[in-house]
């Protein structure tokens, strides 16, 4: 059984960073592309950015140049690097692999 479980999110101040991670179990990870998505309140859960198994990254156009998703296979892990924040980047972020998602983690931006 495929599990993913996320962990990193909290409060920060615009401008500010945090990194999340999602480790994944139950999967041979590296084989398999991840995303990263959000959900806002009252709105639709959106792609925030995907990493293909051969290294190739796709972001949405409002995180470009400041979120960066990277992996590392030999921990079945995967992290979102968000920097520069912004009050609309709040959100309860998940990962995916395949049609499995996390949990996911609130990440709150105070302006």
């Amino acid at each position: 059984q495929v599990r993913l479980l996320e962990s990193g999110g909290g409060l920060v101040q615009a401008g500010g960073s945090l990194r999340l991670s999602c480790v994944a179990s139950g999967t041979i990870f590296s084989i398999y592309t991840v995303g990263w998505y959000r959900q806002a309140p009252g709105k639709q859960r959106e792609l925030v950015a995907t990493l293909t198994a051969g290294g190739s990254t796709n972001y949405a156009d409002s995180v470009k140049g400041r979120f960066t998703i990277s992996r590392d296979n030999a921990k079945n892990t995967v992290y979102l690097q968000m920097n520069n924040l912004k009050p609309e980047d709040t959100a309860v972020y998940y990962c995916r692999i395949m049609s499995i998602w996390g949990q996911g983690t609130q990440v709150t931006v105070s302006s």
